[in-house]
């Protein structure tokens, strides 16, 4: 292998792996927040602020980060972004009540903000534009895997070291992979791009007239809302719902995150590819047929008990993680290089403004005053939507181009 071919892959092993921590490091809370909840006596609504809070102050970083990221170096704010991030984990030492836990929270969202605002857009640029959904259902498995991990390290570690240390474990190899990136060498921006700019794809005012991204962006909002919902408060049902000990609903919603969304994340990236042959709107349709699909398959797991259960659990979480690679493989298609990272932002500001900043809260709320089980009608909900505004949104994917079909098919 050549060493023209060998520095793409590396640098999507690097950020891939930083992902993954990037992942880590959110859903460690998920694992503890019982062990949370038990030394600061808080609510189930105020726990799932902690994530609303997290997620909001990411969304405020997100827009400025953006066109930082469209005229200097990416390499070099993705680095500073994860030291800083990396940094803020280990002050988790220093938490001894809900306050302090909270601002150590919005301040790592921050952080966190800057890499994923702008690693999507390096990582486009690193291949082909053809194998741009399976490249992207790489670097996505760390989404899965690193949640997994999370959940893993979390609930094991926390049950014998307290509810701090997983937190120390997942900083330490921030540091050292963000020192890694400046070493990476930066693509060219759109150097795989096959379709020309236009106003609607290459200016920030453009975006509010191109239905591409705004479909692709509101499907994924509706879909951040029920992945990001059921993430917080899966470990809790399993948990108080259904009697398992906190250890083992983490390890059983773990492994099922992390086998699920490998398997999901590479298939939806290969079949949003495959069929971009015969249809433009692939990748909306792969996206919006695996969210319709869950919705039957997420209702049985709400109320089936016994066997049925978890393999009802895990089906669901593999249509939700199926549609990972080729929703956000449909966003960067739907915009020029030259504003991908600013794209990305107003994205990011967008899906977890109506996403996963208000579903923890609002759940944990409707928990509080009916049942953990009643608020998973609210994922629910947003699943359905998001499907809809999805198959809508397939007649308005960006044209292939007929290079890109030929190389393709060779």
């Amino acid at each position: 292998m050549s060493q023209r071919d060998l520095q793409p892959r590396t640098a999507l092993i690097v950020l891939t792996a930083l992902n993954l921590l990037n992942y880590v490091d959110r859903n460690v809370l998920f694992a503890v927040q019982t062990l949370v909840q038990d030394e600061f006596h808080v609510t189930n609504a105020q726990i799932g602020f902690l994530t609303s809070a997290f997620l909001g102050f990411y969304v405020i970083a997100a827009p400025f980060v953006g066109p930082l990221a469209d005229r200097y170096s990416r390499k070099l704010i993705i680095c500073l972004g994860a030291l800083f991030w990396s940094g803020l984990t280990l002050l988790t030492a220093v938490t001894h009540n809900y306050s302090e836990l909270l601002i150590r929270h919005t301040l790592v969202g921050v952080g966190e903000a800057t890499f994923v605002t702008i690693a999507p857009t390096f990582v486009a640029d690193l291949f082909a534009e053809r194998k741009r959904g399976r490249i992207l259902g790489v670097f996505y498995l760390a989404i899965p895997v690193g949640s997994a991990a999370g959940y893993l390290l979390g609930g094991k570690l926390s049950t014998h070291h307290g509810w701090r240390f997983p937190f120390y474990v997942a900083a330490v190899p921030g540091f050292l992979l963000a020192l890694t990136v400046l070493f990476l060498k930066e693509p060219e921006r759109g150097q795989f791009d096959s379709l020309k700019e236009t106003p609607e794809r290459g200016t920030i005012l453009g975006l509010a007239r191109n239905p591409a991204f705004l479909t692709s962006t509101l499907g994924m909002a509706a879909m951040t809302y029920s992945l990001g919902g059921i993430q917080v408060w899966m470990p809790k049902f399993l948990y108080s719902e259904r009697h398992y000990t906190l250890e083992a609903a983490n390890f059983a919603f773990g492994i099922i995150v992390v086998v699920d969304g490998i398997l999901a994340a590479l298939a939806g990236g290969w079949l949003g590819d495959y069929l971009l042959k015969r249809w433009k709107g692939s990748y909306y349709l792969v996206s919006a047929a695996s969210m319709l699909l869950g919705i039957p398959v997420m209702i049985v797991a709400l109320f089936a008990k016994g066997r049925l259960m978890l393999p009802a659990i895990a089906v669901a979480a593999f249509l939700l993680l199926f549609n990972t690679a080729p929703l956000n493989a449909a966003v960067i298609n739907s915009v020029g290089a030259n504003i991908r990272a600013s794209a990305l932002a107003v994205n990011i500001f967008i899906i977890h403004l109506l996403g996963d900043v208000p579903s923890p809260t609002m759940m944990g709320w409707v928990a509080d005053r009916r049942s953990l089980q009643t608020a998973f009608v609210l994922p629910i909900i947003a699943m359905g939507i998001s499907s809809a505004i999805l198959f809508y949104g397939m007649r308005f994917a960006p044209p292939v181009a007929e290079s890109v079909l030929v190389e393709a098919e060779a």
